[in-house]
């Protein structure tokens, strides 16, 4: 039966359909320098994007180089599934080189095709490619015709281009642009969010004072001006973590830009002597390599916040963006007097950032000797509580850290309301501790508003919004968050959420390139094993579980157990459970995490017990973990769901590849 509007002409088959037309942005000039690289990036793109293709219909006609013809029952479709490859090649552009990063420019139209030798001749595929050539790198354009289907029926928004004229097409052509995946975003985010703008890094202050120990002078004033330049609308800063590896560099500006995405950066030095300070600063334009603004500053210690307000205020006006001392988000916060109150707090602040024990430990001792001689130092009470707020869950149990974070946190707000440090701290309060999920969302909001560069609060209000299955927003936060920290390897979290929407094939090739780029990462093999698992692939996932385990911290030994559990090899697991019930493991697990080993091994009665055991008195962070592989044994138990209605949890089944991992069986 034919379909309506369709007829046959002279043994060619006429009919009305949508067609995409797809081509890879600088390829050529890729294959002229580098033929190898080029080959490999082309299969990476087209082993990326054909899969994408049959998740919404689509046919693909024929490939011719590097582009795509690609045929599909309905405009709609074909919209989303571009939207979808723009997405998904975002994630992968998010966690690899620059000369690897796959950019591909789209058009869509809808108009008669005839089909002959199983190629599709006419001008609805010639307006599709002419169209392509108009849409931004990443971007995609559509049709009239296209935007007539589609409009009201996608989340993203679209924007008219004036009327084009299209070679060998007799009439101008209205043509849409369909605005690049992440850029529609909660209003009260968008107002502070940078969406264009400029991107600048700030590396590493070097430390040239007589007295080599004071390092943490340059550490903690690099991760100030990060902090205040934050605060410059329409320029996203890179986070410290990001920058670190670049202390001390031999790179050039060139290439420092290309690897962490940036169009400008800011470097310098500090020299530290008594209580005087020379800082040197330049601006520097990543592509002409010219210097946008360099200063010198000779103050006393008492003058840095007006150095560092003074630093903000002359990028903001160099770069043409706003700085105002009067910005609701904290860029005048009040400031400590007291310079030893000052000095703890820069130790703590370059302490904090390592994450051991034993830093996190000093950590807490400079923040609190800072507000002892400064009780009104509102920054320190707000980074002392995120120190409690990191610890938790991770290396001491909540119940231990939590009471003390709050304390901190609303003394902090009562100095400073805009204080985004202490709103990220007890945003993570109500949602890991109280599961207070309402007060979680709101302070989420408001750190991010108050400091659209607060990576702690966008990483965490991603993992509340994968928590509650709002994936479209919490892919948007990660795909922010790797643009803030591109070098800290978060984008592991926007491949989790790729897989979480039912999004296989990307998340895999995510997962798939870390071990690559670090064969011998534990941690990134287990990750694979996992989403294999979940994308219905075990024996792939055996394969990951292979992996040596030499090496491995405490928390990579874990997940190994527990990957190899799930393949049906329990020793590992068996071990590790029976050491954490003895007490012999060194590391801190939760009654979740044990309960996650029992139902990996198939002890669904004592992972039960556990999980109502830590619902009662323990962690309870089955927010994190109940939507994992090693749950799908108990997933349909009574008990299990209860657990989750307890929590406001959802209990709908989860999303999985067509094979059931192993020991995925119903519960009696």
């Amino acid at each position: 039966m034919q379909r309506e509007g369709s007829e046959e002409v002279a043994g060619s088959r006429r009919r009305l359909a949508a067609i995409m037309f797809t081509d890879m942005v600088g390829y050529s000039t890729l294959a002229q320098t580098d033929e190898a690289t080029a080959l490999e990036v082309l299969d990476r793109h087209n082993r990326l994007l054909r899969p994408i293709f049959s998740r919404f219909h689509g046919r693909e006609v024929k490939t011719v180089g590097d582009a795509f013809l690609v045929e599909f029952e309905s405009a709609l479709e074909a919209v989303r599934c571009a939207v979808e490859m723009q997405r998904s090649l975002q994630v992968y552009n998010a966690t690899t080189s620059n000369e690897s990063r796959i950019r591909i420019r789209i058009g869509v139209h809808v108009g008669d095709v005839v089909q002959s030798n199983g190629d599709l001749l006419g001008d609805a595929v010639n307006i599709a490619s002419r169209i392509e050539a108009l849409a931004d790198p990443e971007g995609i354009c559509i049709t009239q015709q296209t935007f007539d289907q589609v409009q009201n029926k996608i989340s993203v928004p679209i924007v008219k281009m004036p009327p084009v004229t299209l070679k060998n097409i007799r009439l101008p052509m209205s043509v849409y642009k369909i605005l690049a995946p992440g850029q529609s975003t909660p209003p009260d985010v968008r107002s502070r969010r940078p969406t264009g703008g400029r991107h600048l890094a700030v590396l590493p202050l070097a430390n040239i004072s007589p007295n080599p120990g004071d390092g943490y002078f340059a550490d903690g004033l690099t991760e100030e001006l990060i902090s205040v330049l934050s605060h410059v609308r329409d320029l996203s800063v890179i986070a410290r973590t990001s920058v670190v590896p670049y202390k001390s560099t031999q790179k050039s500006i060139a290439q420092v830009g290309s690897e962490l995405g940036v169009d400008t950066v800011l470097e310098g030095s500090v020299r530290k002597s008594g209580n005087r300070i020379r800082i040197t600063l330049q601006l520097v334009d990543v592509g002409t390599q010219a210097h946008i603004w360099a200063s010198s500053y000779n103050r006393e210690i008492g003058d840095v916040f007006a150095v560092q307000t003074d630093i903000a205020e002359r990028t903001a006006e160099a770069l043409r963006l706003e700085f105002t001392k009067s910005n609701p988000a904290g860029a005048s916060r009040r400031r400590t007097t007291n310079l030893a109150a000052y000095d703890q707090y820069l130790r703590g602040l370059a302490a904090s950032t390592e994450m051991t024990a034993t830093a996190l430990e000093e950590a807490v001792r400079c923040f609190e000797q800072a507000t002892t001689l400064d009780p009104t130092f509102a920054e320190a009470f707000g980074a002392w509580a995120n120190v409690y707020v990191a610890a938790g869950g991770a290396s001491v149990a909540f119940r231990d850290v939590m009471p003390r974070a709050r304390e901190l946190a609303d003394r902090a707000l009562a100095l400073d309301p805009d204080s985004s440090a202490a709103h990220a701290a007890l945003a993570n309060i109500a949602f890991q501790f109280d599961h207070n999920w309402k007060r979680a969302e709101e302070e989420f909001r408001k750190a991010i508003a108050l400091n659209p560069s607060n990576v702690d609060a966008h990483r965490f209000f991603g993992l509340f919004l994968i928590a509650f299955e709002r994936f479209d927003e919490a892919k948007e936060e990660f795909r922010w968050l790797v643009r803030l920290a591109p070098r800290d390897g978060l984008g592991g979290m926007l491949a989790w959420a790729e897989l979480e929407s039912g999004n296989f094939d990307t998340a895999i090739e995510t997962a798939r390139r870390r071990v690559e780029e670090d064969p011998s990462s534990v941690g990134a093999h287990v990750a694979l094993g996992m989403f294999y698992l979940a994308a219905g692939r075990p024996e792939d996932a055996r394969r990951e579980a292979d992996t040596p385990v030499t090496g491995a911290n405490d928390v990579e030994r874990f997940d190994h157990a527990l990957l190899n559990a799930l393949v049906g090899k329990p020793e590992a697991a068996r071990l590790f459970a029976l050491g954490v019930e003895r007490g012999e493991e060194k590391s801190y697990n939760s009654d979740t995490d044990l309960a996650m080993l029992y139902a990996a091994l198939g002890d669904r009665l004592r992972a039960l017990d556990l999980l109502e055991k830590d619902a009662r008195d323990g962690d309870r962070v089955l927010w994190l973990y109940y939507r994992g592989v090693f749950f799908d044994s108990i997933r349909s138990d009574p008990r299990f769901v209860a657990l989750l209605h307890a929590e406001g949890l959802p209990a709908q089944p989860i999303q999985r590849g067509p094979f059931p991992p192993k020991g995925a069986t119903p519960s009696r």
